[in-house]
């Protein structure tokens, strides 16, 4: 990666094993597509849900070659929420895999034919 991975805690103190889980999921996407220029990771606990706790929000913003970008926000408050963070940030980096592959997929296919 041309820029260092930024991680970003919002109403919620930083925390040094989430941080590390993010650093882990951010290296296996290196793995799936190396071409990754730089990536934010914002993970956020907006507000103290009334009946269920917290909800954790996490967006990660990925910039690849070219100007192209993956981005997910996993914002999970109208199907109920993540209240565990771990769950918060496995889904969040699962479809950005899933994003990255069909990126790649797409951008070797294109090179193969030209």
């Amino acid at each position: 990666m041309e820029t260092p991975l930024q991680i970003t805690f919002h109403n919620i103190d930083p925390s040094p094993a989430l941080e590390t889980t993010m650093r882990e999921r951010v290296a296996k996407l290196e793995q799936f597509y190396d071409r990754i220029t730089s990536c934010r990771v914002t993970f956020d606990a907006p507000h103290q849900h009334k009946t269920h706790g917290k909800r954790y929000q996490v967006r990660i913003d990925i910039a690849l070659p070219d100007g192209a970008e993956v981005v997910v926000d996993r914002n999970h408050e109208k199907d109920g929420g993540h209240e565990d963070p771990q769950v918060a940030i496995r889904d969040a980096f699962g479809a950005a895999e899933r994003q990255l592959k069909a990126f790649a997929d797409k951008h070797r296919r294109g090179h193969a034919s030209g």
